[in-house]
């Protein structure tokens, strides 16, 4: 399709104007709703205010006011990355939102969108261990939207943001900066464990890698967006999953816990180990492909990884 701005621009005048348009639009084309929103009129929604540089909850009063010319071809842009080439919208506006706070993403991390937040909000209860939670490390962390809500969750303790890609790091060294958090958060470039060697921690999160081959050829043009390094890890999407398992328990405190998200690879890690004692998470807003286990399980089983 070919957006003819300025026949748009002609007929269309008020803010609630374009999020009709966009929303009509989104809706024929058939876009992939999967980072942020469950249905087209919030997101087209969302896009039309950020267009204009107004919030997502703005009054409802601001639908009525009529559109700059200049305002106007910034719109019809974001519309046509989101529908032509099918652009995530978090990507489009530069900024998503993981536990009620803002990150700043592009296409050098994946969008947040872990239900591992529902255990952030829970400190973890009742997996971690009683006690203070002094060092953290976020494994695979991308934007470092994991390891920085955990900041905020653990207020005394220090996080680790670990990742092999030195491109996601740097915006990972954004979102430590705008959450003030430099005094307590790093960035750490690490092919998983590589660089923290002797480092110890009382608890360890990953958003690893797990999309297997067959999933990821299938995925909807909007996940072909986002780094392919940070999606997939082997035919099954397990590779990485199993090296974590195989060495997390030299990098955890006694009594320390791995959580770690593997999503719809449940099922092969489930097959593959089926003796391990991995605890499946009930997420109670949903999701799923969530397993916490101990130093001392990890520890017990590591000759099967």
């Amino acid at each position: 399709m070919m957006i003819d701005q300025a026949n748009i621009a002609s007929q269309l005048h008020t803010l609630r104007d374009y999020v009709r348009w966009t929303c009509s639009l989104m809706n024929q084309h058939k876009v992939f709703l999967g980072h942020g929103h469950v249905s087209t009129w919030d997101e087209s929604v969302q896009l039309v205010l950020a267009a204009v540089h107004l919030p997502w909850n703005a009054d409802p009063a601001v639908m009525d006011s009529r559109v700059l010319d200049t305002e106007k071809t910034t719109i019809i842009d974001y519309v046509r990355q989101r529908v032509e080439e099918r652009r995530p919208l978090p990507y489009i506006t530069g900024e998503a939102w993981f536990m009620q706070m803002p990150f700043r993403v592009d296409e050098r991390v994946l969008i947040p969108r872990s239900p591992i937040a529902q255990l952030i909000e829970t400190e973890f209860s009742p997996f971690l261990r009683p006690g203070p939670v002094e060092r953290i490390m976020d494994l695979c962390t991308g934007s470092g939207c994991i390891g920085i809500a955990c900041a905020y969750a653990f207020e005394d303790a220090e996080v680790d943001l670990v990742d092999i890609s030195s491109d996601a790091l740097e915006v990972a060294r954004l979102n430590i900066a705008d959450h003030e958090l430099e005094e307590r958060v790093q960035a750490i470039e690490s092919d998983v464990f590589t660089s923290v060697k002797g480092q110890q921690y009382d608890l360890i999160v990953s958003n690893p890698p797990y999309v297997d081959h067959a999933d990821f050829t299938s995925m909807p043009k909007e996940y072909q967006h986002e780094p392919e390094l940070a999606l997939t890890s082997g035919n099954d999407g397990l590779d990485i999953t199993r090296q974590i398992l195989r060495e997390a328990c030299d990098y955890l405190h006694d009594g320390g816990l791995l959580v770690v998200e593997v999503g719809n690879s449940e099922v092969h890690l489930m097959e593959q180990f089926p003796h391990v004692p991995l605890t499946w998470v009930e997420l109670p807003m949903g999701g799923n492909g969530v397993f916490v286990i101990t130093k001392e399980e990890l520890a017990q089983y590591r000759d099967e990884f």
